[in-house]
């Protein structure tokens, strides 16, 4: 007998670990909770994760290919590499080389328009920066490479630029992630600049008040240019508290706050981008003081980092690898710090195509994989409790547990739908929910709402599905731009819809 009651109970408990849905009650309706297998796929979700690199030049414009753009979609070698990517960025470097002490011209303009088109048909956005040299020369300052003249544009002409790009970079919103400040020095980084005070050794190894001034005065040109809901990365954190609290700002300045967070203020559009990443205890002057005309040059990595980590949390960081030279920090744990760094500035996207000694280590250190899922956000789909029955014009209670197991949340704002397919029609029914995907931090996220059926529900059973596509009307309805679940069985290609894998019959 004894032996019969433990038989008894084993497969009782085999029985209920293997259910994936329990019907529940809950005030006075039938429910059904689920639970659902994570994944780990190296899903291509929209903004975020490795990215590819583009370069024209407007003396010899080549504009960008389809084809080449939407393979960048689907798992690639790359060369040099030890590790692949699927990608649904590209970062595009446009070298303003013609126009330098001109306007740009109508040719280069409806060109930009036309690779802004061709990346809605490939399914990937920009990351644009618009820069005027991407080279480097030695010359009369010995020791020193590069060497000035360094060949950027004067304040005025990028004004005049930045005025000319505008009704571009608004009918193209769209399609871009977001923008880098660029313009100003070599590779648009506002280091080496004829123009704006030259901080690096060449020149006075600081910068004056109205150096700072004059890129304050081409950031706001820029934050104006683009739509409030699109941030603009710069390359210093240092420049953005100067812009948002004067020039003689201190490196402690306070961070965002949740509250500000993602308001369309010029505060909450400035992110970062750092393109040396984890190279140096600074990263090549990346947490740097660069003084003003009352105060000197100093060291402030403690202060620029704690700022970076805090206000990262609710801006769009991105940037690339430059050295490897910075080592053992640079490497995996236990021995380095790299997938922290990741974590405490939030980081969203990274060049998948430099600098390739360092993101090879990553693959030797086993830790690449992690770092190409939780770039960016990563969500898991937990638990849901759905009811089973529904009446007509009523109203019905949903529990959404998800996990967000990326560095940062999604910076770009979108919809969050709850839809409702007829499984004899097919039409679907959109519910938007109460919540901003931008706030889906790091961490446990619960949706829990009580939601009045649309009026377009008749009477019949529906699947259940949730959506997450973009938040322009361009391209709401391709699946390219849609956000996928970490979950294994939920996905719909064809749809971009995620299956929570319920029904709901209405009466």
């Amino acid at each position: 007998m004894k032996n019969i009651i433990v038989a008894a109970a084993i497969l009782f408990i085999i029985s209920a670990c293997s259910k994936k849905e329990m019907p529940i009650k809950s005030s006075g309706s039938s429910e059904t909770a689920s639970t659902y297998t994570e994944s780990t796929q190296d899903i291509v979700n929209p903004e975020r994760g490795f990215f590819q690199y583009a370069e024209i030049h407007s003396s010899n414009y080549i504009p960008l290919d389809a084809s080449l753009l939407a393979g960048y979609r689907n798992t690639q070698s790359i060369t040099g590499a030890t590790y692949s990517a699927a990608c649904s960025l590209v970062y595009v470097e446009y070298v303003l080389d013609s126009f330098v002490t001109t306007p740009i011209s109508a040719d280069f303009l409806s060109k930009f328009n036309q690779d802004c088109a061709t990346a809605r048909t490939a399914g990937v956005k920009l990351i644009p920066r618009f820069i005027y040299t991407n080279t480097t020369h030695s010359g009369t300052c010995p020791g020193q490479n590069p060497c000035p003249p360094y060949g950027d544009a004067s304040k005025a002409v990028i004004l005049n630029h930045i005025s000319q790009l505008a009704p571009h970079l608004k009918a193209n919103e769209d399609v871009i992630a977001c923008m880098q400040l660029g313009f100003i020095g070599i590779y648009g980084e506002n280091y080496y600049t004829n123009y704006f005070g030259d901080a690096s050794s060449n020149g006075q190894g600081k910068l004056l008040d109205q150096n700072w001034q004059d890129r304050i005065d081409v950031l706001k040109a820029l934050l104006a240019a683009l739509p409030t809901d699109r941030m603009i990365q710069v390359r210093i954190p240092q420049l953005k508290e100067r812009y948002v609290y004067g020039i003689s700002a201190n490196v402690i300045s306070p961070a965002l706050t949740d509250a500000e967070a993602f308001s369309g203020t010029d505060k909450a559009r400035i992110g970062f981008h750092n393109d040396c990443f984890l190279s140096s205890s600074d990263d090549e002057g990346t947490y740097f003081d660069y003084g003003n005309s009352s105060t000197a040059p100093a060291d402030a990595i403690t202060a620029l980092r704690n700022y970076e980590t805090a206000d990262t949390k609710y801006t769009v960081v991105g940037g690339e690898t430059c050295s490897d030279a910075y080592t053992p920090q640079n490497e995996c744990e236990p021995t380095g710090i790299a997938r922290s760094e990741f974590e405490s500035f939030h980081y969203s996207f990274l060049n998948a195509v430099y600098n390739l000694t360092l993101n090879n280590n990553w693959v030797t250190g086993g830790c690449m994989d992690s770092i190409k899922q939780k770039l960016g956000y990563r969500l898991v789909l937990k638990t849901t409790s759905l009811p089973t029955t529904a009446s007509v014009n009523g109203s019905i209670n949903v529990s959404i547990t998800l996990a967000n197991i990326g560095y940062a949340s999604p910076y770009n704002p979108r919809p969050v739908q709850l839809l409702l397919r007829n499984q004899t029609s097919g039409k679907v029914s959109v519910i938007t929910l109460n919540t901003d995907i931008r706030k889906w931090y790091t961490g446990t996220v619960n949706l829990q709402q009580t939601i009045t059926l649309p009026s377009d529900v008749v009477a019949g059973t529906y699947d259940v599905l949730l959506n997450m596509p973009d938040n322009s009307a361009s391209l709401a309805a391709n699946p390219n731009f849609s956000i996928q679940l970490a979950n294994n069985d939920t996905w719909e290609l064809a749809t971009g819809y995620n299956k929570l894998q319920g029904s709901i019959t209405v009466k």
